[in-house]
């Protein structure tokens, strides 16, 4: 019988994309996993000070009777901070750490200017854990690219060999994702769905990391050469006054058949399902759960050939998804549009993110740290 362990999951911003995960994790392991999380709000003060509240919650487990054999830290916890506070009770406890993101490569806003603490703050954190993973090829090598010019940007006692110290240790772990969850919202085939021009989702976050101008120039473009399509907007919004939002509204008109982000899962995964075409003009994507989802559920995906999506789709239909520029992107959204039936080996390779299929990678490694 495989061994069972008793996983701390520390999570300081416990929400969105980072909550799905930790408990898509904690749902599917055969480990024991407890959580102890925090609210997902104030980044900044999370990576700073997080570690006071996690380890407030750590003394009260063990104070409880609990102690655990492997600590999953997420990459907004001070992992330093968190072992000093707790060294007495968990020094001899392995660490791994997983990097849903990191603050040396997220791309700035113009005139913004990146505070080089919270990358640092990240690096300690994966020479102090066992282990590194990241969520995507992407994601490792853009770090480990990026990291030579952190420390080398510091006066002196750079220690530049700790970036290979750390790189020896790090690894791929994709995000797990919760896909079997959608296929009951699956629709019967409707009589009169032949008839209904393709509908194109976006179902990204309406930041600028996302792109959401060049995502919106694309489909004026296509309206303006009179194509027959629809539009869902159903990203999130973090802002008072999504402004070139607002605009499309106006613009696209009966076009945009949604407008805005969908709170409801069941509602979410039959857009997803009656999608056919998942748009992505991001600058910045350390994986694509989004995406992932859209793909799962029959859209085809059409995605810059850059950043993290390669990796979501087979290299065979490469040239069929991903683009190089605004034109390609116009092209293969013209093409989409004329047939959007995407392959099924897209669809099929989606599926290999569930959590049915990821989690024993997830089991296996932890207990071999053990």
């Amino acid at each position: 019988m495989r061994e069972s362990l008793n996983v701390w999951l520390l999570t300081s911003y416990h929400a969105g994309s980072h909550r799905a995960w930790a408990e898509g994790f904690a749902g599917h392991s055969r480990h024991r996993v407890r959580m102890l999380a925090m609210a997902g709000s104030f980044w900044r003060w999370r990576m700073q000070g997080a570690a006071l509240e996690l380890a407030a919650q750590a003394r009260d487990l063990i104070a409880a009777g609990e102690r655990p054999d492997l600590l999953f830290a997420t990459s907004m916890v001070n992992v330093p901070a968190f072992l000093a506070l707790m060294r007495r009770e968990l020094a001899a406890v392995p660490v791994v750490l997983y990097m849903h993101e990191n603050q040396l490569t997220y791309p700035l806003q113009p005139g913004e200017k990146r505070d080089l603490a919270y990358g640092m703050i990240q690096h300690l954190s994966m020479l102090a854990a066992d282990r590194v993973c990241f969520n995507s090829v992407y994601h490792m090598e853009s770090w480990f690219d990026e990291l030579p010019r952190l420390l080398k940007h510091f006066p002196d006692y750079t220690h530049l060999e700790t970036v290979a110290a750390v790189r020896a240790k790090a690894c791929v772990l994709p995000v797990g994702c919760d896909l079997q969850r959608l296929l009951a919202y699956c629709p019967r085939i409707e009589a009169d769905a032949a008839g209904r021009s393709p509908l194109i989702l976006w179902n990204q976050r309406w930041e600028y990391d996302k792109d959401p101008v060049t995502m919106l120039r694309a489909l004026y473009a296509l309206a303006e050469e009179g194509r027959a399509f629809r539009v869902a907007l159903a990203g999130q919004n973090f802002r008072m006054q999504p402004i070139e939002f607002e605009e499309a509204r106006a613009r696209l008109g009966e076009r945009l058949i949604h407008y805005g982000y969908v709170e409801s899962l069941a509602d979410y995964a039959r857009l997803l399902w009656e999608s056919d075409i998942v748009l992505s003009t991001a600058r910045h994507e350390f994986f694509g759960v989004s995406i992932t989802e859209a793909i799962f559920c029959g859209c085809l995906p059409i995605l810059p050939r850059r950043l993290s999506y390669p990796e979501l789709i087979p290299a065979a239909w490469h040239d069929l998804c991903l683009y190089d520029d605004f034109a390609g992107l116009l092209d293969r959204l013209r093409a989409a549009l004329a047939r959007p039936e995407p392959p099924a080996e897209l669809r099929a390779a989606a599926g290999r993110f569930d959590w049915s299929v990821l989690i024993a990678q997830y089991d296996n490694l932890l207990a071999e740290l053990r």
